[in-house]
């Protein structure tokens, strides 16, 4: 073990080059069915554990159940009432039912598992990709990938030190819209991108609900884990903790990891992703009032890069006129713009004109399986988890700034917030729980 502070060369040393491709479609979060037939011998199985049932960690179950050299053997969640669907699920594919476990450390002790499935609260990821990565598990994960920034470089030093496979839930980089817009990108047909935008709309409503009774069946003290305690409320755990800054990052973390993801994959030439030296946020919880939320609705950063030039800006918005709720955008010198979005892409001219695109060459395989196929050839994936953690922090320094109320400076060489501006909030680090403690490795 050691500190956390390694270099630009050292986090991105295991990435590969690797471009992404073609999967999902539509926005579907079901991959389509394999188009080849893979292996089934004993030796090439994947066999699964998961962590979080219900909600995203189901969905990535299923799909990974979709291929014959996978089996699911285990799930852990610290709420029984939420695994009642998947142990029937699981029980139907493979005519028996999965282990079941109410800590995951226990089940990370299960020889026989060979990968996990992070489906748990962005709090919880960190400790529980790490511990994966201790226990000799592949991990997908989902995203973000972490709470902070501090907790995202843990993370990668942990799957680099037991030379882990891991592949991040940011399945956009294997759709086909987002993947024919970046290769265009990558290919200078738009010329010389200066300016880049990403954007969400956000006019969720949690209510106002008092404490109650923790429901039977819930061990609501290890959902809170390593984050700061407080009295239960059914409006602030499952789904809405993504609102909530104890547990959560609010919509720039939970949708700007996919929608920046495909700005910065855009302005790169491989997994290696630039990132912004200034960032300034300005935005709060401007509109919706008397509401258990604390995550801001209403957001405006401006980044500023210089490897190479060009601007963005991530909007949380209260509208979109003409432009679909979310959205990437690559602005030219000469005024075109390409626009992407979860079923489409386009690209206009200076009056909205449509112009003719170019579809690229698709990859053979889906996000599911490419995690399949790298957890046999010990390769890369398409979402590696050095890459994603990049875009990770890029959300979290949007973040930091906001909660800051200051410009934040970011070193890529060193991987860190340069001065003090910024380090002193949520989105960099936190104090964990007494009893709960962030492995660093080197």
């Amino acid at each position: 073990m050691g500190s956390n502070n390694f270099s630009r060369r050292d986090f991105m040393k295991a990435t590969s080059a690797t471009a992404v491709g073609l999967g999902l479609g539509l926005g579907s979060l079901v991959e389509a069915a394999p188009a080849k037939k893979r292996s089934k011998s004993a030796n090439d199985k994947v066999v699964f554990g998961l962590i979080g049932c219900g909600g995203m960690g189901a969905s990535n179950m299923r799909n990974f159940m979709g291929y014959e050299d996978v089996e699911v053997a285990a799930l852990c969640d610290v709420d029984k009432n939420r695994m009642p669907n998947d142990i029937k699920d699981v029980t139907n594919k493979y005519g028996r039912e999965p282990k079941i476990y109410d800590d995951y450390r226990k089940m990370l002790e299960n020889k026989d598992i060979d990968a996990i499935i992070v489906g748990s609260p962005d709090h919880w990821h960190a400790l529980n990709l790490i511990h994966a990565c201790e226990a000799g598990k592949d991990v997908y994960c989902e995203k973000p990938i972490s709470h902070n920034i501090v907790e995202a470089k843990a993370m990668v030093g942990a799957k680099r030190h037991f030379k882990r496979v891991v592949q991040v839930g940011t399945w956009q980089r294997s759709t086909r819209e987002f993947h024919n817009a970046i290769e265009y990108i990558r290919a200078g047909k738009l010329g010389k991108i200066v300016h880049c935008r990403a954007w969400i709309s956000d006019a969720t409503r949690l209510g106002k609900k008092a404490p109650i009774a923790v429901p039977d069946g819930f061990n609501y003290d290890m959902w809170v884990g390593p984050a700061a305690m407080r009295l239960y409320q059914e409006n602030i755990t499952h789904w809405n903790w993504r609102w909530i800054n104890n547990t959560g990052g609010g919509l720039t973390t939970d949708w700007g990891v996919h929608m920046m993801d495909i700005a910065l994959l855009g302005m790169s030439k491989g997994l290696d992703l630039p990132m912004p030296n200034r960032v300034m946020s300005s935005g709060g919880l401007w509109t919706i009032k008397d509401d258990d939320r604390d995550a801001p609705d209403t957001i405006e950063s401006i980044l500023n890069f210089g490897d190479p030039d060009f601007a963005m800006t991530w909007s949380v918005l209260r509208d979109h006129p003409g432009k679909p709720g979310h959205c990437t955008e690559f602005v030219s010198a000469d005024g075109r713009t390409l626009r992407v979005w979860r079923g489409g892409w386009e690209i206009v001219d200076g009056d909205g004109k449509q112009l003719p695109k170019e579809n690229a060459d698709p990859q053979e395989s889906g996000h599911w399986e490419n995690f399949l196929d790298c957890v046999k050839s010990r390769q890369a994936p398409r979402a590696d988890l050095d890459s994603v953690a990049q875009t990770t922090m890029v959300c979290h320094l949007v973040n930091a700034s906001l909660q800051a109320g200051e410009m934040v400076r970011w070193d890529k060489a060193k991987m860190d917030i340069v001065g003090k501006a910024g380090k002193n909030t949520m989105a960099y680090s936190r104090n964990y729980r007494k009893g709960y403690k962030l492995p660093i490795y080197k």
